[in-house]
């Protein structure tokens, strides 16, 4: 028997049981977050183990489902090249440039507006293998799954859905850190959209896990 037609759309309601699937729990911690005034959010390499674990269980249950929703889930798989990986550091570049202008009318030094992160201990390794799954689980569940998938319901949902499930899981960062996340995620989504390849984002969102951090002096 023929193997049968894989798609690459969901339905507003699978969009909402796979957003449910990989981002409630961060959903439901950033809330918590807000609910307790922004604490301060502390990294480490136990901690980055841990949330490696939790996205690589939420990821294969997601997938799980999608597969059974008949999605093609092998066109999720990000396919590094060459061309890729430069724009994937121009779209890196622009993310940031696209976040400082974004967060710059709203900057305060005596009130950041912005959770303070810790990072003391991290090490390198933790640190960019904790960036690649990271990176790697939110473009794809976002990009290569909500916006491409929901693309049959009109532009403006298949940016605004996706970009609303970014916002809600970073809340936990305060309110400037919410407006960044929402520069970046637009940043991430048109260049998506325009080359219709998951690599570039996805390198530059592991490029914008990391980099901040030793930038920083961790």
């Amino acid at each position: 028997m023929a193997e049968p037609l894989r798609n690459s759309t969901i339905t507003i309601s699978e969009a909402a049981i796979v957003s449910a699937i990989c981002f409630g729990l961060f959903i439901v911690w950033s809330t918590q977050a807000v609910l307790s005034g922004f604490p301060e959010a502390k990294f480490s390499d136990s901690s980055n183990v841990w949330m490696i674990l939790v996205e690589v269980i939420l990821a294969a249950a997601a997938l799980l489902y999608l597969r059974v929703r008949n999605f093609d889930i092998l066109s999720l798989y990000p396919r590094p090249n060459l061309r890729g990986t430069f724009l994937g550091l121009g779209i890196f570049i622009l993310a940031w440039i696209a976040s400082a202008i974004a967060t710059a009318p709203f900057a305060r030094p005596e009130d950041p507006l912005t959770t303070e992160f810790s990072f003391t201990g991290v090490s390198l390794a933790s640190a960019i293998l904790s960036a690649m799954v990271n990176g790697t689980f939110e473009e794809i569940f976002l990009l290569g799954v909500l916006v491409r998938g929901l693309r049959g319901y009109g532009l403006s949902v298949a940016i605004s859905i996706p970009l609303l499930v970014r916002v809600l899981y970073h809340l936990y960062q305060g309110p400037l850190g919410a407006v960044s996340v929402l520069a970046v995620g637009i940043t991430f989504t048109l260049f998506y959209l325009r080359g219709k390849q998951l690599w570039s984002p996805v390198l530059a969102h592991i490029l914008l896990d990391i980099v901040p951090i030793y930038a920083a002096g961790a």
